[in-house]
């Protein structure tokens, strides 16, 4: 989840497009682990490879060929999930009232810093607080498992394995080059490390010396975390003077088929459709262009949402995820709270996903695979019958337009 290349595992905002959570671990079962003589001859081929790319130094060498097959990190990799989070749950659980106040007292203590980091990358300095307080807590939970096991583990498995090589031969260049210790280099299950949680490729291209001591050290010197930080939101594209989106109040009549990241229209497009500002006040012209997001259907907050939107869900591809920074961001520098209400929707299973899937796919609306995720296709389905029932076509699985789905099936 870190964007198209540099795929992020935070430890706090692991966080899928269907915004899954991880099931418990009495309800998966683990997979086998590899035989220790398959494991050996794997260890064999990476150290082969590695040699091949420049990696030869004695230690860094010896580190790998020590690996350890770890095999619960593949039971984390091939972890299902077992409920999907409602926005409203998984807002309420991520930007709390302590997030809140102990991003304002960090963003105090760390001023100087920040501000410079603004002024010569763009990067507003509560946008930086928001990640850092999302992907590790402000750096109080940044993962104990020994990275190169991990990482040796997941690049002797073969559903991932070029990927995981590819981290993994970074991680071993990076060992060399910041002269760490496998007690030092530690992280998520997935090879995330430090207070941002960058996997190895993002730490070797973006990971910068904030502090000047001549080491780049995303575990211990927060200045290097905040510089790297600003320097990779950078280079993914953030826009300097724009902030990320803002809630919105939306007319009545609207039309949701315009709601999602696919329709872009300009501010002044948008006002004409009467969209208006959380309260009220006229949104403005201008060319700028947005889209509308309804992360929890008609009933629950709109936002209006723009291109730095889009560098957020590629540090990390999720919706929810993208809307907790903006809006953690948003109130660490004292904006109100949302003025629409979240509503109380509980999360449901990926089984009670199928059983809408497949209770919409029995009235004939195509639903596509039926996976249990709530996707652009369930989405569409679910928009096409609210409206053949004369319901607000948002697309959104609330309980009653769910239970209206499964009784019109039984029927």
């Amino acid at each position: 989840m870190f964007r198209p290349i540099f795929l992020s595992f935070s430890l706090l905002a692991l966080a899928p497009i269907s915004n899954a959570v991880q099931a418990n671990d009495s309800a998966t079962k683990m997979p086998q682990a590899i035989p220790a003589a398959e494991f050996s001859q794997c260890v064999e081929r990476l150290t082969a490879t590695a040699q091949s790319q420049g990696i030869d130094n004695a230690a860094t060498l010896r580190v790998l060929k020590n690996a350890r097959f770890l095999e619960n990190v593949i039971g984390y990799d091939r972890r299902q999930p077992e409920f999907v989070q409602t926005f409203p749950n998984y807002l309420n659980k991520r930007v709390t009232q302590w997030r809140i106040d102990k991003g304002r007292t960090l963003l105090k203590k760390h001023k100087i810093l920040l501000d410079s980091l603004s002024e010569k990358y763009g990067i507003p300095p509560h946008y930086i607080m928001a990640f850092w307080g999302l992907e590790t807590n402000f750096g109080t939970i940044k993962g104990k498992m020994p990275i190169i096991d991990s990482l040796v583990t997941l690049a002797c498995d073969q559903r991932r394995s070029e990927f995981f090589t590819k981290e993994l031969m970074l991680a071993l260049q990076l060992f060399e080059r910041e002269n760490l210790t496998t007690e030092k280099m530690v992280g998520s299950w997935a090879g995330a490390m430090g207070h941002t949680q960058f996997m190895p490729s993002a730490y070797m291209a973006y990971a910068l010396d904030g502090d000047n001591d001549n080491r780049v050290d995303l575990w211990e010197s927060e200045a290097d975390a905040f510089t790297s930080a600003a320097n990779f939101l950078h280079h993914l594209g953030w826009q300097r003077g724009y902030r990320w989106g803002r809630e919105i109040q939306l007319p009545a009549g609207f039309d949701y088929s315009l709601a999602g990241r696919h329709t872009k229209l300009s501010l002044t497009q948008w006002a004409a459709k009467g969209v208006t500002k959380a309260d009220g006040a006229e949104l403005g012209k201008g060319e700028l262009s947005a889209s509308v997001l309804v992360p929890s259907g008609h009933e629950g907050p709109a936002f209006l949402i723009y291109d730095n939107f889009k560098v957020i869900m590629r540090w990390n591809n999720s919706e929810s995820y993208a809307l907790a920074v903006g809006y953690l961001a948003d109130r660490i520098v004292g904006s109100p709270k949302l003025t629409a209400s979240l509503p109380d929707h509980p999360n449901f299973t990926v089984d009670e996903m199928k059983s809408l899937q497949a209770a919409l796919k029995k009235l004939n609306f195509d639903v596509g695979e039926i996976d249990g995720i709530y996707g652009p296709a369930t989405r569409s389905a679910l928009q096409a019958f609210q409206s053949s029932q004369g319901l607000v076509a948002d697309g959104y699985p609330a309980p009653s337009v769910n239970q209206k789905v499964l009784s019109q099936a039984q029927m």
